[in-house]
């Protein structure tokens, strides 16, 4: 039988929302509606003078290449974060489930990351691949590897991308280790009797149980990869050499607080959130129906 739950009241399913909804207006909607009525208007650097210039600041974000770079930029590098993030915590997760001797210090010390903050674990890479300080610029000079992020472009995207990945194990760490210990072990325990070795059990069993997880990870990773890797690019190689690092969130940034282009920020802003809405849904469309619930 269906079950259902009756409120005594018709305003009590509201105002247990109301917290909830209260929070998402204020942090959320209204932000985003501020933001879509200033890439319509054209502002000074303070704000005070305003004048409406309809899609002019769309067109100016188009008609010049330094955007679409940035756009070219934030894909290879969403790729490559979502990409190793999920791949690596995987792989450690798998390892971690098969430890039976001090399997707690090995999980705690791969959940530690997730307690660091991005602007930090930029600070912490930004030290070690130092040209002048760092230890691993300093092993690698040994090894006749010259590195140095701020001359050359692909080492400063290789350290954010170490960076923001290393940030990010530890949460997908969690749910795929969570998602490996709840498959039951009698499947494990049935293809092993059957002569399944343990990478054909990995792919034939573990994995496609795991899918949900996966594209869960995938959904959150891309977003991470879009949002909250701000503080890191802000920390190690803000934006530079040149503008090679420059992804989409940080050229808002730049533009709006240090160019004083506050229209055109405010159009960065609504093409991003654009973007990350339509590869949301994209994934739920599509990639979700690979998903074996």
């Amino acid at each position: 039988m269906e079950k259902r739950v009756l409120f005594s009241s018709a305003w009590l399913p509201w105002l247990l929302l109301a917290p909830q909804l209260l929070v998402i207006g204020v942090f959320f909607f209204w932000p985003a509606g501020q933001a879509m009525l200033q890439s319509f208007q054209l502002q000074d650097a303070f704000g005070m003078s305003t004048e409406w210039v309809g899609l002019e600041n769309f067109k100016a974000l188009f008609s010049g290449s330094a955007y679409l770079d940035s756009f070219r930029i934030t894909a290879f590098f969403s790729v490559m974060v979502a990409a190793l993030g999920i791949g690596v915590s995987l792989l450690l997760a798998v390892f971690a489930d098969r430890v039976v001797r001090a399997a707690m210090v090995y999980k705690t010390f791969l959940i530690v990351p997730y307690a660091v903050a991005p602007a930090v674990a930029g600070v912490l890479w930004l030290f070690m691949f130092s040209p002048t300080l760092g230890v691993v610029s300093f092993a690698l000079a040994r090894l006749g590897l010259d590195w140095n992020y701020m001359l050359d472009s692909n080492d400063a995207m290789a350290l954010i991308i170490m960076a923001a990945v290393w940030n990010q194990i530890s949460y997908n760490f969690l749910f795929f280790l969570a998602g490996l210990q709840s498959i039951p072990k009698s499947l494990i325990e049935a293809a092993a009797i059957d002569g399944a070795g343990p990478w054909l059990r990995f792919w034939s069993i573990q994995f496609p149980l795991l899918s949900p997880t996966t594209f869960f990870l995938l959904v959150i990773n891309v977003v991470h990869a879009f949002f909250n890797t701000f503080g890191i690019v802000d920390a190690t190689t803000q934006g530079g050499p040149g503008q090679d690092t420059m992804i989409l969130v940080y050229k808002v940034y730049t533009d709006g607080f240090k160019n004083g282009d506050l229209g055109g920020s405010a159009a960065q802003s609504v093409v991003l959130m654009a973007v990350v809405i339509v590869l949301t849904v994209i994934q739920f469309r599509y990639v979700e129906k690979k998903v074996q619930y």
